[in-house]
Parts: C-alpha cells; structure tokens; sequence
C-alpha cells in the first residue's frame, strides 16, 4: 500500500487487526486526506472483492442491500442484490444517510447476513464494512447513533500529512503523475488470509492481561465525564484486537502495550459523554487518555523493554508457550 500511500502507517495496521478479526472500521478525516483511497488501496492489496456507496440523504436501505425486481417479460420478481454483496464495502461519508439507511449495515455488520422481504441471504466472507465521514461539515448529516458507532471495531482519525510527508508526496506524483491504486497487486492469497485470520484467534492473553483490558473498561464506565462506557461487545473487540496487533509484531502473546496501543481507536468513539463533559468540548480521546494513566498495568514484559526479570505475566506466558511446545 505504501507504494501508493504516504503517511498513515497506523491505518495500514489498524485495516489488517480489523481484517484479522472480522471488524468493521470507521474512518474520519477532513476532505483530501486519502480516506477512499486507502480503502481502496487496501482492497486491491487483499485481492478482495470491493464496492463502493457514495452516501447521499436520498439513498434507501434497498440501495444497499437489494430487493426484489418485478420482470414483465417473465411474470417473475427476481433478487436484485446490492453492493452490501461483496468482501470489502466502502460507505463513503456515512453520516449524509439517513438513520434508517445507516441501519441497513447493521444485520450485515453484526452477523454477516442480511435479510431481504423475509429472506436471509449470506454475505461474503470475509466480510468487511469501511466507512468514511467528515468531521467538520456537519451541514446536510445525520450523526451516527450510537448502536451503528458501537458495530464499528477501530475508530482511525486520518489527519493532514506532516510537511516532510507532503514533500514527499508532491515528489512521488510529480514523477508518475498517473499512480494510484490500480498500483498495487495483491500480496495475499484467499487461503492464507483464512490461514491467518485462524491463526490470530490462537494468540494468547494471560489472565493478568485480560484483567487488565477489564480493568481499562471499568474505568470508561465510572470516568467522571462519561454517561455510557465501553460496552461488551467493545470488551471482546479490544480483545480480538489486540490479538492480532500481536500477531502482526511477531509475537505468539497479547502484552499491555498492545492495550494501551488499542485503547483509543477501539474505545473513545463509543463513548457517550455527559453533558457537562461536552459543553466543556471534552475530547474522548482524552478520557480514554486519562483511563489508560489511571489503570496499573500488570507487572511484565512490554514492546519497549524485553530485559524484564521474570515475573508472574512473563512466567505465565511461558508456561503456556512451553507447554505447548511441549504437546
């Protein structure tokens, strides 16, 4: 994808733990940053099927998920599928569809089917959601509820490129003029991105670990300045994800760090914030901040330091590994 895309490394990983894990991602930023390109990007580097819907107030539920067409040469009604039908599916600028468009993603996003006039129809697998919206231009959309935040795995905030990755921008476009994402080839097969998605769920989390990821969403759920926390289904896919950011840094075991690293794309978009928090325009991001600061990780091994003395996470780990080894 970095043939193509400059900057936004997190992106590219914050894709694959979703891929990894069959979420869902939410991206925001303002116009011009590459949001539809990345997704695009990122299809063609799977080698998935992808499909686009550009989100307008005048789009119906039936424009994503399909119906039934009536054929007067036949005398026969035929299924019309949609473009919910496919691997990758892009709604751009999700938050100009109306509530009740934005609803028909959900079936497909939480169980991979969609039911159409009473009859339920599988989706491909794998199968992915990737919307995008614009922060700023509030004019003509409708705010995402929070039921359609919460099917949303990662949150990924794509901002404005630093000045030496702009530089570098103009540098590589002005040379080829025409590059883009019909650059990339796929650099993974079907079967080793199922090999690979099966793999992840093999990953291990100490218990030490997952009281930990528990103890970080208590505390979005008793922060001063939050009305509703991170919800169950958060609980898990902070878990899955962290998971597969393990996986993805070579390593066989969720640590803390993972946690921490997850924390805000997974957490601060399902966040619902009193109204004293957001008069005082408090950023969830920041609450998640304060949570993390707050919450003691266990005593271990971190991405930042593997010379810890053997503790009890570092020996739990171990044994697991080892017996494993051993079987």
């Amino acid at each position: 994808m970095e043939r193509v895309l400059i900057g936004n490394k997190h992106a590219i990983e914050h894709l694959s733990i979703a891929l990894f894990t069959g979420g869902h991602v939410l991206m925001e930023g303002v116009p011009g940053v590459a949001k539809t390109t990345i997704a695009n990007l990122f299809s063609r580097a799977t080698g998935l099927e992808y499909k686009r819907i550009q989100m307008t107030p005048d789009i119906l539920p039936a424009d994503v998920t399909g119906t039934n067409v009536y054929y007067e040469g036949t005398g026969e009604f035929k299924l019309q599928r949609g473009p919910i039908f496919t691997n990758i599916l892009l709604a751009d600028e999700i938050n100009r569809a109306t509530p009740k468009t934005q609803s028909a993603l959900l079936e497909g996003m939480q169980e991979e089917q969609v039911t159409i006039e009473g009859e339920s129809l599988s989706l491909p697998s794998p199968f992915m959601v990737i919307a995008t919206q614009n922060p700023i231009e509030m004019e003509g959309t409708f705010e995402l509820p929070e039921a359609q935040r919460d099917r949303f795995q990662i949150k990924v905030d794509v901002p404005l490129l630093q000045r030496e990755n702009e530089l570098e921008l103009v540098d590589r476009f002005d040379s080829a003029p025409n590059l883009g994402p019909e650059s990339v080839d796929p650099v993974i097969s079907g079967e080793e991105l199922q090999d690979s998605r099966e793999q992840t769920l093999g990953i291990h989390a100490a218990d030490s670990v997952k009281n930990y990821l528990l103890d970080v969403l208590e505390g979005t759920r008793t922060h001063a300045d939050v009305e509703h926390g991170g919800s169950s289904r958060a609980t898990l896919d902070l878990l899955e994800a962290t998971k597969a950011r393990a996986a993805i840094h070579g390593r066989e075991y969720v640590i803390p760090d993972d946690v921490k690293a997850l924390a805000r794309p997974v957490l601060a978009h399902r966040l619902v914030l009193t109204t004293d928090a957001e008069l005082s325009d408090r950023d969830p991001r920041g609450v998640i901040d304060d949570v993390v600061e707050s919450v003691e990780p266990p005593d271990g091994l971190s991405s930042d330091d593997s010379t810890h003395p053997p503790s009890e996470f570092s020996q739990e780990v171990e044994g697991v590994l080892g017996s494993e080894e051993d079987d």
